[in-house]
């Protein structure tokens, strides 16, 4: 799959990864249902490194479509909010 962190680039990332990058999605989640700024901000940079860690970072001229649109690292809690489905940030 074909993953963009927003404002950083793409990378490849095989279906294999997505049990533990669900993990930390489901985390977000409930820090943001609490409103919990330090967790947020914490899971949300351990996902976007998590990413960066088992994918496999595309060229930059590449053109590529992305399946799944993660936010940038400085995102904001409400901006995230934005960015949610009923399922997290990732489907699944």
């Amino acid at each position: 799959m074909i993953v963009r962190i927003m404002g950083e680039g793409q990378w490849t990332v095989a279906d294999s990864h997505f049990a533990e990058l669900n993990k930390l999605d489901d985390e977000l989640l409930a820090e943001m249902e609490t409103g919990d700024q330090d967790g947020f901000r914490r899971t949300l940079c351990a996902l976007l490194d998590e990413v960066r860690r088992c994918g496999a970072p595309l060229a930059d001229d590449a053109l590529e479509p992305s399946e799944l649109i993660l936010p940038a690292p400085d995102a904001t809690l409400d901006e995230v909010r934005t960015m949610l489905s009923d399922n997290g940030l990732i489907p699944g």
